[in-house]
């Protein structure tokens, strides 16, 4: 029997108890978690997360648990991805414009990507044990189709809110809508070390 039913709905981002343009939703990550039994298989193709001028394109990527993603380089310019997260720590060497080097990723949590030449570059690899997850589009909004029935929670993640989640969402066969608003705490960009635990030099931003 085909799974008809669906969840959609929107996320709005505030800042102070101010909206924030509704664009800016697509920053967050909206998953569901069926309490049914379901297999995860992770695609045999990498996610790609691109270095392109000086940023990690996308900024944010949701992964399932046990996938691979790759980092290659367009910029003429070298860089050097890395994380020290716990169970998912990486480091793909310093490389120049090409294909760069694959990671794998076998524990559920976030990822806190950086580069060791750039300072300000930081992306999100956000690592899920459920098939059901999105990002909200350039209108905020979501969905997910061909849910299993019965119980679940969802969830919205974004690196500068507090996790928010509603629990006991019963599925059926319908389509269930939620407007979700999500209001942001925390500094865009957090201090962090390079990868050998030590500060930035200033003179490695502007690149090689």
């Amino acid at each position: 029997m085909v799974n008809t039913a669906e969840i959609n709905g929107t996320v709005q981002l505030t800042s102070e108890g101010k909206p924030l343009r509704i664009s800016e939703s697509a920053g967050a990550v909206v998953y569901f978690k069926s309490a049914v039994n379901v297999a995860l298989t992770p695609p045999a193709m990498p996610y790609v997360m691109r270095t392109e001028r000086k940023t990690f394109v996308p900024d944010v990527l949701p992964i399932m648990q046990g996938a691979k993603v790759s980092f290659p380089n367009s910029d003429p310019i070298l860089h050097n991805a890395f994380s020290t997260a716990a169970g998912n720590n990486f480091d793909t060497g310093l490389y120049g414009k090409g294909e760069g080097e694959n990671a794998a990723f076998a524990t559920v949590g976030v990822v806190r990507v950086y580069c060791n030449v750039h300072h300000s570059m930081m992306a999100h690899i956000l690592v899920l044990n459920t098939p059901y997850f999105a990002k909200p589009d350039l209108q905020g909004r979501f969905s997910f189709k061909g849910l299993p029935e019965g119980p679940g929670t969802l969830f919205v993640w974004h690196d500068r809110a507090n996790l928010w989640k509603k629990a006991e969402v019963m599925v059926a066969g319908g389509t269930i809508s939620e407007r979700i608003t999500l209001p942001l705490s925390r500094k865009r960009i957090p201090p962090h070390l390079n990868k050998f635990g030590k500060p930035y030099r200033r003179s490695n931003e502007g690149g090689y």
